[in-house]
């Protein structure tokens, strides 16, 4: 009986030392950085930093973008209040009143080119908008 015990304790060794060398070859190529999953956990390893100096970078330069464009939103929309209080002041100004033409007279002689260029008065510029100056109040 002691005899039968030893022989399976001997065998029962021997299938966990095989079973042990088994898995150590198997653990050697999973680790393996050529081909297992170890270069593979490695590549992504590299290209997670890689994306997270990326991700780093984009957030930054949104930052950038959205603090300019806060800036510009802010701006348009100063000139748009000033925009409209222009058009408010341009509904208080009073209609000018239509001119009548004038009456028809005979046309002088019309002058030669050269006098009309000594006597020609130089032209005002049109008036565009005309400035609203409230009454002081007495």
């Amino acid at each position: 009986m002691a005899l039968i015990a030893d022989i399976l304790l001997i065998a029962g060794a021997l299938g966990a030392t095989l079973y042990c060398h088994v898995l150590a070859r198997r653990l050697r190529r999973f680790n393996d950085l050529e081909k297992g999953m170890g270069g593979a956990i490695a590549v992504l390893s590299a290209q997670v930093d890689d994306m997270t100096k990326v991700l780093q970078g984009a957030q930054s330069t949104a930052r950038h973008s959205t603090d300019g464009l806060q800036s510009l939103t802010g701006r348009a929309e100063d000139v748009a209040r000033r925009l409209e209080l222009l058009v408010a002041a341009m509904h208080d100004l009073p209609a000018e009143a239509p001119q009548a033409p004038a009456p028809a007279t005979p046309a002088p002689p019309a002058p030669s080119a050269a006098a009309q260029q000594e006597t020609a008065p130089a032209e005002a510029p049109a008036v565009l908008f005309r400035r609203r100056v409230p009454e002081a109040a007495e």
